[in-house]
């Protein structure tokens, strides 16, 4: 399945971005389908890893737009994106 993701756009953010632990936006194309509001961050622990949309409800709780099935899935997910925006990240320096 995550043989199907290829990267779309990598955006990277700002430098004020970044200390907040976003790293950058992503785009990815899944079969027929385009998957904007992808974001890449740094978590409080140090890792990278990819956060997905979600809409706020009237109480403000978040719900997800696009997510993962499992724990799993995640992270060949994962693999998959940020393998591709690291190799996209070094062909433009």
């Amino acid at each position: 399945m995550a043989n199907d993701i290829r990267l779309r756009t990598w955006v990277r953010g700002s430098d004020r971005d970044e200390r907040s632990g976003l790293l950058g936006y992503v785009s990815v194309f899944y079969g027929d389908l385009i998957l904007d509001g992808l974001t890449i961050r740094r978590t409080t622990e140090g890792r990278v890893t990819i956060s997905y949309p979600q809409r706020r409800d009237g109480r403000g709780h978040g719900h997800a737009i696009i997510r993962p099935i499992d724990d799993d899935a995640r992270l060949r997910i994962e693999k998959a994106i940020l393998g591709a925006a690291a190799a996209m990240q070094e062909a433009v320096e």
